[in-house]
């Protein structure tokens, strides 16, 4: 009688028993199915996890192939959120340049391409071979004389301005505020296309060997152990997107760095003198520049006669002819003002751009917590959270960010010692940027090496393989005994030049 009994707890036992230990991987199956792999080696029910390298080595539904798999799995899908969150910011960053490119070409009344093509020229060079034939010109004129000027002759008349100043003070401040505004624009523009480039070069940056293992630990794991439900501990899942992303969040302070100087930038803009007054006031400034010739070109041509010699046949202007030229200059120059609307656009446009910058701001280190945000449990559920090797807390601290915070990292083992170089050369790229935009405001001409080529992409491409960020920006600073006043400048500079002021100023030279 005791042997049927003790069968039949016996066999009591083992039937309760078999749920626990035989726990169905039908839920595993229908996931891993729907991720694209097929079934074939995948358990019908819990087997031994001793075999698994990444998830915890409990009873699981998962072989060491299918770990392997979805781990892949995981860091491709993860890149793929980095590399969304990316273009988005890209996208942002083209839209930005665009619109003030576009804006700034139509408030000079040129073609998109003008601003681009006096980028690695020197602006200091193109204005002062500008001003030495424009006096040329005007002192062709008011000699009023038959006799052939030779080409010595109107050089040493060109020689004179720096000592005789025959423009009065109008060429030295137009000078310098017209050098300012379009090197500022164009050093914003460049700025713009070389943070673009940065994140572009950032997002192909591959994810690390340890960084697959902690992202398959986070993603996966919790369907191996039968919790697909579960989803990860927000701050598990923080430590293992800052381990992931260290290097990037190493950009933080000089891309911060090129963001503050932006909108610095882009705050001189709206700052009077106002970026649309400056450009407006061009012709006006010419104008008054040849007034002020033509008020005092009876003191500069005797002072020149002294210096360069007489001319074969000196004769001068009538004063009725003066008085009309005279008259026609003052007339014009009232009627080059810059127009309310514009100032109230202009300040519109540039309020815009610095909201839109500012959201940039801390972007490599807000990106693990905004990935996290999608991925991890809410802050109620951080008891009833996947913390890496079951349903409950996470108690380990959160890491900081970067490289050199993450040597206590108990999710992603990192050697802080040795840092992603693709990353650091981005990280020198911002640092140059920022040198130049500062400068820029400054009032230097920064010579952009291939600047021509760089800006006129989309945003890839700006320095092949990155070794523009070795080469340092080249400033030219005003320095009028350098060169002669009169000499030629190369055809490139003046044809630039041209291009850079207005249909008037070209009048002024051909008549």
């Amino acid at each position: 009688m005791r042997l049927p009994v003790l069968l039949c707890v016996a066999v009591s036992l083992c039937a309760a028993a078999s749920p626990e230990e035989n726990r169905s991987c039908a839920d595993l199956r229908r996931f891993y199915t729907g991720k694209g792999f097929t079934l074939e080696g995948v358990p019908q029910t819990e087997i031994s996890g001793e075999q698994l390298r990444m998830c915890p080595q409990g009873q699981t539904c998962c072989t060491s192939s299918m770990e392997e798999r979805l781990a892949n799995l995981s860091a491709k899908e993860t890149e793929g959120q980095i590399r969304k969150a990316g273009r988005s910011l890209q996208t942002t960053l083209n839209t930005l340049r665009t619109s003030f490119r576009s804006y700034f070409t139509d408030l000079h009344g040129h073609s998109e391409g003008s601003l681009e093509q006096g980028s690695s020229l020197s602006l200091d060079e193109s204005l002062s071979d500008f001003w030495s034939r424009l006096l040329e010109r005007q002192f062709k004129i008011s000699a009023n004389t038959d006799a052939s000027l030779s080409e010595d002759y109107l050089e040493c008349v060109a020689k004179q301005q720096e000592t005789l100043r025959p423009f009065g003070d109008v060429s030295r401040d137009m000078k310098a505020k017209v050098i300012r505004a379009y090197v500022t624009a164009r050093s914003f523009i460049q700025a713009l296309s070389i943070s673009e480039e940065v994140v572009n070069r950032v997002l192909n940056v591959s994810l690390g060997p340890e960084c697959l293992k902690a992202l398959m630990k986070l993603v996966y794991c919790p369907h191996c152990h039968g919790l697909s439900s579960v989803k990860p501990c927000f701050n598990y899942c923080s430590n293992v997107m800052k381990g992931c992303l260290a290097n990037q969040a190493d950009l933080s302070p000089e891309w911060d760095n090129l963001i503050d100087t932006m909108i610095e930038v882009v705050s001189s803009f709206s700052t009077e003198p106002s970026l649309d007054a400056i450009l407006s006031s061009i012709p006006a400034r010419i104008y008054e520049a040849v007034h002020y010739l033509q008020e005092n070109m009876n003191t500069f041509t005797t002072k020149v006669y002294r210096t360069c010699g007489s001319l074969e046949e000196s004769g001068r202007g009538s004063p009725a002819l003066h008085e009309q030229k005279t008259k026609s200059s003052q007339q014009t120059a009232l009627e080059y003002k810059p127009s309310p609307t514009a100032g109230l656009r202009l300040k519109a446009q540039m309020l815009d751009l610095i909201k839109q910058l500012k959201v940039m701001h801390q972007y490599w280190v807000k990106l693990p917590v905004e990935l996290c945000k999608k991925l991890a449990a809410g802050e109620g559920n951080q008891d009833k959270c996947w913390n890496g090797n079951t349903k409950a807390r996470y108690l380990p601290e959160v890491m900081g960010d970067g490289l050199a915070n993450q040597i206590n990292n108990p999710e992603v083992e990192l050697d802080i010692t040795k840092p992603d170089m693709n990353i650091r050369q981005q990280i020198m790229q911002l640092k140059i940027m920022s040198s130049r935009l500062k400068n820029a405001l400054d009032g230097n001409d920064v010579d952009f090496q291939d600047a021509s080529d760089d800006i006129s992409g989309s945003g890839s491409g700006v320095c092949s393989g990155g070794l523009c960020a070795l080469s340092r920006p080249g400033l030219y600073t005003f320095t009028p005994d350098s060169k002669p006043a009169g000499a030629s400048a190369p055809q490139r500079s003046t044809v630039s030049l041209l291009l850079l002021l207005p249909p008037v100023t070209i009048l002024l030279l051909q008549r």
